[in-house]
């Protein structure tokens, strides 16, 4: 129990401090285009298609919640293909970069458990399907919810640290007042996406399988990631 309890803390860990860095990162640019004299082109948001999957490909819809609550986490708002297939991503281009790198480990990790939780049998008598797209579903709750606790706490203490230039409440209003107007100039989407389908059907222990690999997930050593430092770093 206790070697399970320290190594959630540890994956906890791991993936708060990607966040956090990729949050830093975002305010840090945010505070220096306040500040800025004259902007670029590439400083201000823009909207980006992020490739989810092939048509036809079974459980698209949790792929696109996994990237959907990441993106939310850093300041991204996304419009959803009626297949699921893409999604179009407005935000400043740091921020895209952020979401995509957690995106390209975190989708690996969850494919990876599920298909874990399917071969060990917990899930039957429940239909295949049904329950891994409920532990999916639950595996992106989870990750979303981490992702922004973390993203919140560094606003806080950003907001609140005398020794960051002043100004950073306001640069932080600022971005989300330009992202606001960007998106509702650029958007075309009609509706309101939704990840789940009442025809999917729902498993309670696939949906607390799911929470438990998302508490787990972390962000460390991964091949996924070798791309994903340059992008939270820069």
């Amino acid at each position: 129990e206790f070697r399970r309890v320290l190594f959630r803390s540890e994956a906890e860990a791991f993936l708060a401090a990607a966040q956090r860095l990729a949050t830093a990162t975002s305010i840090d640019l945010a505070v220096a285009r306040t500040h800025a004299g004259r902007r670029s082109p590439g400083q201000a948001p823009t909207q980006r298609t992020i490739t989810i999957g092939a048509a036809g490909t079974k459980g698209l819809r949790t792929y696109v919640q996994l990237f959907v609550v990441i993106a939310a986490a850093n300041d991204v708002r996304c419009d959803v293909a009626a297949n699921s297939t893409f999604v179009y991503a407005y935000g400043f281009a740091e921020d895209i970069d952020a979401s995509h790198a957690l995106y390209a480990s975190l989708v690996v990790q969850m494919v990876r458990a599920s298909d874990a939780y399917i071969a060990s049998g917990q899930h039957r008598p429940t239909p295949t399907i049904t329950a891994r797209l409920n532990f999916q579903l639950a595996f992106g709750a989870r990750i979303g919810q981490r992702l922004t606790e973390a993203r919140d706490q560094v606003r806080r203490e950003a907001a609140n640290d005398p020794g960051r230039p002043p100004g950073t409440a306001l640069a932080l209003r600022n971005k989300d007042l330009e992202l606001h107007d960007f998106y509702r100039g650029a958007s075309q989407a009609r509706g309101t996406w939704r990840a789940s389908r009442a025809s999917a059907g729902y498993s309670s222990s696939a949906r607390q399988a799911g929470d438990r690999a998302g508490r787990r997930a972390r962000l460390g050593g991964e091949p996924e990631l070798s791309t994903a430092r340059t992008a939270l770093g820069r």
